[in-house]
C-alpha cells in the first residue's frame, strides 16, 4: 500500500522544484548581494578583445567619462580592496614612482578603491609620505562597488574581504586597455597578494611591440631581446620582413628585428 501511495503522489516538474528552492533576494538588498545571485546572462563577460565598459565616475582629479579620459592613449585600470590598507598603500606608491615610464609609453594610469573621495585624498597623503613620492594619477571613488561589479573585480571566495555593511571589497584586478578601448590583458590577484609593477610594465612593452612589429614575445621577454616570428608568417616572408631569422624548429623562429 505504501508503494502505491508513493506512486500516486504528484510529481513536481523540474521548473516548479527549481523555483521553490530558489533563494529570494529582497529588493532592498545591497548591490553586491543582488549581483551575487545574478544569472549567467547578467554576469559581465569581459574577455580579451572585449570593449572595455564605459562609465562615468568621480575621481581624485574630477569627474570623468572613462572612454573620453582614455582618448587615444593606452590605459591601465587597477583596483584596490580599500583605502588605508597595507598592501594597497605599497602598490600605489610603487605605481606612482613608475608613472614616468608608463607616460613614456603613452599609457595612462587610473586606480580604483572602494571608498569615497574624502578618504582617497587623506590616503594619498599617507602614500606620498610612506613611499616618498607624489602620486599624480587619478583614483576612482567606488564605495558602492558599481564599477567593480561592472568589471567583475569582486572576490567570490574570500568571505572576510567585506566592509561593515557586508559588501564585498574589490580584488586586485589589472586591465590593460588599448586606444581602441579594447581589453588586451587582465590580471587578478587576491587581496593578500601584492602586484608586480615591473611585470605590468613588461606586458605593456610586449603588447605594444607586437602591435608595431607583428611579432610575439617568449617567456620572460624584456625589451631588446629576441622576439618570435608568429606561426602564421612563413619563414621566407619573415626573412624579407625582419632580415635575420633563427629557426629552432619550423614552428619556433626567433628574430631581433622586432625591436628595431
Amino acid at each position: 500500500m505504501a508503494f502505491s501511495i508513493l506512486r500516486a503522489a504528484p510529481r513536481l516538474s523540474p521548473n516548479v522544484f527549481t523555483q521553490s528552492c530558489r533563494t529570494q533576494v529582497p529588493r532592498y538588498a545591497s548591490p553586491f548581494l543582488r549581483h551575487s545571485f545574478a544569472t549567467e546572462s547578467e554576469q559581465p563577460r569581459l574577455r580579451l578583445g572585449s570593449l572595455a565598459p564605459n562609465f562615468k565616475a568621480k575621481t581624485t582629479q574630477g569627474e570623468i567619462d572613462f572612454h573620453s579620459w582614455i582618448g587615444d592613449k593606452w590605459a591601465i585600470l587597477f583596483s584596490h580592496p580599500a583605502d588605508f590598507t597595507p598592501v594597497c598603500t605599497t602598490e600605489l606608491g610603487a605605481f606612482a614612482k613608475l608613472k614616468p615610464e608608463f607616460d613614456r609609453r603613452g599609457v595612462k594610469l587610473i586606480g580604483l578603491s572602494a571608498n569615497d573621495l574624502n578618504s582617497h585624498d587623506k590616503w594619498i597623503s599617507d602614500i606620498n609620505d610612506i613611499s616618498q613620492t607624489s602620486l599624480s594619477f587619478p583614483i576612482i571613488a567606488d564605495p558602492e562597488r558599481k564599477i567593480a561589479w561592472q568589471y567583475d573585480m569582486v572576490d567570490a571566495q574570500d568571505t572576510t574581504n567585506i566592509d561593515q555593511k557586508g559588501i564585498a571589497f574589490t580584488i586586485r584586478s589589472v586591465f590593460v586597455i588599448d586606444p581602441a578601448k579594447k581589453i588586451r590583458l587582465t590580471m587578478m590577484y587576491p587581496a593578500s597578494c601584492g602586484r608586480n609593477t615591473s611585470e605590468v610594465l613588461r606586458v605593456v612593452d610586449s603588447l605594444q611591440t607586437g602591435d608595431r612589429k607583428g611579432v610575439t614575445t617568449p617567456i620572460d621577454w624584456m625589451p631588446g631581446e629576441d622576439v618570435i616570428v608568429p606561426p602564421t608568417v612563413k619563414t621566407e616572408d619573415a626573412k624579407k620582413k625582419f632580415g635575420d631569422v633563427r629557426e629552432v624548429r619550423p614552428y619556433l623562429r626567433y628574430t631581433s628585428m622586432g625591436n628595431k
